[in-house]
C-alpha cells in the first residue's frame, strides 16, 4: 500500500494528471530475460503495451507516458471525467462492453453486442452511473491494466497469487513543469537502466512510439510531394505512422482524426462501421513541438548516459523556460525523478495549494520542487 491513502493524492471528480508505478511481487522478473534459468520473458513487453492502447480507448483518461521495464512498468495518466460526462447512457455502456464483454468471438476479442445487451446495461440508471464514474477513475484503469496481465502471466508460469507488489504507487503531477520532467523520466528509463543507448532504441516506452511515428509521418509526406494533388489525403497511411495515436499528443496538431481514430483506405471506408476511438481525447499536455520535445529528450538521455553535467544548450534553454523548469538542476531533477519527488510534484506554490486542500500545512518535497522549478 502507499504511504498515503489514495483519496488524499488522487482528485476523483477532478480532471488530473499522475505518474503511476507497479512493480512485480519480490521484483520479479516481468518482461526481462532471468539470469538464473536463462528464460526470456520479453513477450510480455507487448502483453502490456496492447493492453494499454486498448483501455486507452476505452477509458476518460489520456495517456501521456508510459515505459515497460523488467520487473515494474511507469504510466502517465490524465484523468478526465469531464469528457466521460458528456458521453451518452449508450456510450457508456459500449465502452462497459469493451471493457466486460458478456460474449467473446473466435479470437477471444469482445464480441459485437446486441441491442438488448446494451440495453440492460443502460436500464439501472444509478449502475450506469457508476460505470461513468469508473471510466473516469484512475484506479479502475490500473485495475484493467494490471489484473488481466497478472492472470495471463500466472498462467503462462504455471502458478497462482500475487504478481504485482501490490497497489500501484501514484504521484500527483500538479503542472506543466512537473509534467515535463516526468515524462522525461519515464521515456529515459531504459536508458537509465542501461537497456537502451539512445530513446529511438527504447522500444516499449512513448518515446519510441512517437520517434518512429514521426518518422514514417515525415516519410509518408516526402512520398505524397511527389504525387498528384488528388492523391495528398491521409487516407492511405503506413501503419507505422499511426502507431503514436493512441498516446496523448505532445502539442496541438493539426487534425488529423477525431479523438485518434483509426484512418482507413479510401475504398474501405463506404459502408463501413465508425472507428472506434484510439484516445479518450486530442488535447495536448505540453505546451512545445513534439520535436522540441524530442530534441529535449535527446540531449538529456546523451548526459544521463555519458554520466555528463553539461549546461543547458541555447537552443534547449527557452523550452525549459517556458515551462518555468529551472535549467541549473534540470539534470538531477529527470535522473532522481524517482527518489526526490513524493504524493506530488510542481512549482512551490503549486504544492503549498495542494497541501491546503489536503488540509496539511506542507507536503514532503517541497525543497526538492523549490530546487527544480523554483
Amino acid at each position: 500500500m502507499p504511504a498515503y491513502a489514495r483519496r488524499e493524492i488522487v482528485r476523483e471528480g477532478e480532471v488530473g494528471a499522475y505518474h503511476c508505478v507497479a512493480r512485480c511481487v519480490r521484483r520479479a522478473f516481468l518482461c526481462g530475460r532471468d539470469a538464473v534459468s536463462g528464460k526470456s520473458f520479453e513477450h510480455r513487453r507487448g502483453w502490456i503495451r496492447r493492453r494499454l492502447e486498448e483501455l486507452a480507448g476505452i477509458f476518460a483518461a489520456d495517456v501521456c507516458g508510459y515505459a515497460v521495464m523488467g520487473n515494474h512498468l511507469h504510466v502517465i495518466v490524465r484523468t478526465r471525467p469531464d469528457l466521460a460526462a458528456g458521453w451518452s447512457d449508450e456510450e457508456v455502456a459500449a465502452r462497459w462492453w469493451r471493457l466486460f464483454p458478456r460474449r467473446r468471438d473466435e479470437h477471444g476479442a469482445a464480441a459485437e453486442p446486441e441491442p438488448h445487451e446494451l440495453a440492460m446495461l443502460t436500464a439501472d440508471p444509478k449502475a450506469a452511473a457508476e460505470r461513468r464514474r469508473r471510466l473516469a477513475s484512475l484506479s479502475w484503469l490500473m485495475r484493467c491494466l494490471c489484473e488481466p496481465i497478472a492472470r495471463r502471466a500466472n498462467k503462462e508460469d504455471g502458478c497462482t497469487g500475487r504478481f504485482w507488489e501490490g497497489r500501484f504507487k501514484s504521484q500527483a503531477l500538479l503542472d506543466e513543469a512537473a509534467l515535463l520532467a516526468c515524462n522525461i523520466y519515464v521515456d529515459l528509463n531504459p536508458v537509465r537502466a542501461a537497456v537502451a543507448e539512445r530513446p529511438e532504441q527504447s522500444e516499449f516506452t512513448s518515446a519510441y512510439d512517437r520517434i518512429l511515428a514521426l518518422r514514417a509521418r515525415r516519410r509518408a509526406e516526402r512520398t505524397t510531394r511527389r504525387r498528384t494533388r488528388a492523391s495528398r489525403r491521409w487516407r492511405n497511411v503506413p501503419p507505422a505512422a499511426l502507431r503514436d495515436e493512441w498516446l496523448c499528443p505532445i502539442a496541438a496538431e493539426a487534425p488529423a482524426s477525431p479523438a485518434g481514430t483509426v484512418r482507413v483506405p479510401k475504398h474501405q471506408a463506404a459502408g463501413c462501421p465508425e472507428p472506434e476511438p484510439r484516445r479518450a481525447s486530442s488535447e495536448s499536455f505540453l505546451s512545445m513541438s513534439l520535436e522540441d520535445y524530442l530534441r529535449l529528450l535527446d540531449w538529456t538521455g546523451r548526459q544521463v548516459r555519458g554520466g555528463r553535467r553539461g549546461a543547458i544548450p541555447p537552443r534547449l534553454a527557452p523550452i525549459l523556460d517556458r515551462v518555468q523548469v529551472g535549467r541549473e538542476h534540470w539534470l538531477a531533477s529527470v535522473e532522481n525523478f524517482g527518489r526526490w519527488f513524493h504524493r506530488a510534484v510542481g512549482r512551490p506554490e503549486r504544492l503549498a495549494e495542494e497541501a491546503t486542500r489536503s488540509g496539511k500545512h506542507w507536503l514532503q518535497g517541497l525543497a526538492r520542487c523549490r530546487l527544480a522549478f523554483g
